[in-house]
């Protein structure tokens, strides 16, 4: 009702976990990188607490994008169940064949303890995760501590995951669970945002929805709204959307503190419209630096792992196996202003299902279509890198991705696939949404489940993106790229019409670096990346998204109206 009235292109605060809004603080990333280390834990239990809309699904599902190809994974989303029930849940859930007219515990742990045997022979590892755990009875807690019995004479064959409410670490501290809480490798309870983290993410969610003017909410009320949400991002959504609906009511662009108390009151109970002091988030069992030397040592990382340039997006935790490849380095051209890429290609019918196991991919092709998307041509014999080159775009690659990135940075790149017994082939993805991608095949647009795409892709992708002028991966010319950025940053942060203005002030009066990195940290701060202020292809890709420069960008059928 009120995008348009805000400048939105949908509605930026809704509840649902959309990843297209995802946003990580570094207590969510820290929680990330916890259930990361716990799957090379050898088995028992990885546990992840948080307070209600704290964010544990948003982690959950990151940690799924991030699990490892070779996992199994069951996943239970509603506990309440029997221990009958239970087991027979994750044979459903682990695919595990089960003899007709199974009734007793026996009945499900035979075959279950023979498919675990079976995978761990093939060199698979098989992770249990069960959400909502706080749910869970205490002889079924039981029974799950005997199935991390399960193992041969290397290693435990079960993962399991705990997801619940604060009150799980409770129920694992009475004397009855003693064995169970024993077997615990990795805990971690998700506080709630701090203050600058609630701006942080109500500007990214902002962002996400199409806003590049000025932040409808002022400071007084950002304040206002982490002391009435305590900073917890579902309480967020709820009195931003009410606020922002307030406002369009009113014919206010601008939310004051007044509409916010009036949104609280709207949609909190009395005892929570009116604020109150946060409570400080839990601390972790294991500390961070304890973690990040246990995370190192087991080829994990921090953020996406985009090190090109001194950059790092730290938007989720991603497990990998190689270092960041550089960017390519072929010339650049002197200016980005010339030959605009295209807007997103047009509305095409609905793409037709893709099974990938029967299709036969072409590199060629998926350049083709790539560079079609950004209007380039691709003379017959040229490298397509050389080819960008000319037209001032360079390419990107990066073997450690996510589709966290993907959404990011917002638009079609080449896949890497590997499929069993077939050579690494390339895949044009030119469309996402939280379900499926969908890749050009053969000039068709397919659609193909994220899940099945997820066996497939390990998170190496390549794509263009346009350079700005005086940019060499590094700052070898930092006069023109200075200029660039304090214009660009303007644009994505000033009020309208206000680019003009930047433009002459920076013309007669050129800021100095120091000014532009702390433009930088904000607007890096604002999308969820590391605000370390250095200068990096993701950085400068959504310094160019924000300020309105053509480049082509995913279909999104969520998001169409």
């Amino acid at each position: 009702m009120y995008a348009t009235f805000f400048g939105l292109k949908q509605a930026p605060f809704s509840i649902a976990p959309d990843p297209h809004y995802l946003f990580m603080s570094e207590r969510h990333r820290e929680a990330l990188a916890h259930l990361l280390y716990g799957l090379d834990g050898g088995g028992g239990f990885v546990l992840l607490t948080g307070e209600i809309g704290a964010g544990k699904t948003t982690v959950c599902r990151c940690f799924l994008e991030q699990i490892p190809a070779n996992c199994n994974v069951a996943y239970i989303f509603n506990p309440k169940l029997t221990v009958t029930e239970l087991l027979q849940a994750i044979c459903d859930e682990f695919h595990a064949p089960v003899p007709a007219g199974a009734q007793t515990v026996k009945d499900y742990v035979d075959p279950l303890n023979a498919f675990l045997l079976a995978q761990h022979a093939a060199g698979r590892n098989n992770v249990l995760i069960i959400d909502e755990a706080q749910n869970l009875s205490a002889d079924v807690l039981e029974q799950l501590r005997l199935l991390t019995n399960l193992e041969t004479s290397e290693r435990k064959l079960l993962q399991v995951v705990l997801i619940g409410q604060p009150e799980l670490r409770g129920m694992l501290a009475r004397p009855e669970l003693e064995q169970l809480a024993q077997r615990v490798i990795a805990r971690f309870h998700l506080g709630a945002l701090s203050e600058p983290e609630t701006a942080q993410y109500i500007r990214h969610r902002l962002a996400v929805a199409g806003h590049t003017g000025a932040l409808p909410f002022d400071a007084k009320a950002l304040r206002l709204i982490h002391e009435l949400t305590r900073g917890v991002p579902r309480r967020i959504n709820l009195l931003c959307d009410r606020a922002l609906l307030g406002g369009y009511a009113s014919g206010q662009a601008q939310v004051t503190p007044a509409i916010v108390r009036q949104a609280a009151a709207e949609v909190f109970d009395a005892q929570h419209a009116t604020p109150v002091p946060r409570r400080g988030p839990a601390p972790a069992t294991v500390g961070l630096a304890v973690l990040a030397a246990a995370v190192a040592g087991a080829g994990l990382t921090w953020g996406l792992q985009q090190q090109h340039g001194g950059e790092t997006a730290a938007v989720v935790a991603t497990a990998a196996s190689a270092t960041s490849a550089p960017a390519s380095a072929v010339p650049l051209a002197a200016s980005a202003a010339s030959q605009p890429a295209p807007a997103a290609s047009s509305v095409a019918p609905a793409p037709e299902p893709l099974q990938l196991a029967d299709w036969a991919p072409h590199d060629g092709d998926a350049w083709a279509a790539l560079a079609q998307a950004w209007g380039l041509p691709l003379p017959d014999g040229v490298d397509p890198c050389t080819a960008a080159a000319q037209r001032g775009l360079q390419c990107y690659r990066t073997p450690s991705g996510s589709l966290s990135l993907v959404r990011l940075i917002d638009r079609p790149v080449l896949l890497t696939l590997r499929r069993p017994g077939q050579p690494p082939a390339l895949a044009a993805l030119v469309g996402l949404d939280a379900e499926q991608a969908t890749l050009m095949v053969d000039g068709k647009r397919r659609r193909v489940a994220l899940a099945e795409l997820a066996r497939a892709w390990r998170g190496e992708f390549s794509t263009f993106w346009r350079v700005p002028p005086g940019y060499l991966g590094r700052t070898d010319n930092i006069g023109p790229l200075r200029d660039w950025l304090a214009a660009q940053l303007a644009l994505t942060s000033g009020p309208p019409g206000a680019s003009a203005s930047a433009a002459s002030t920076a013309a007669t009066a050129p800021p100095t670096w120091a000014e532009v990195t702390a433009q930088v940290q904000a607007f890096q701060a604002s999308q969820g990346l590391q605000p370390d202020g250095r200068v990096g292809p993701i950085t400068l890709m959504l310094i160019n998204r924000a300020a309105g420069i053509a480049e082509p960008r995913l279909d999104n059928p969520e998001s169409t109206d």
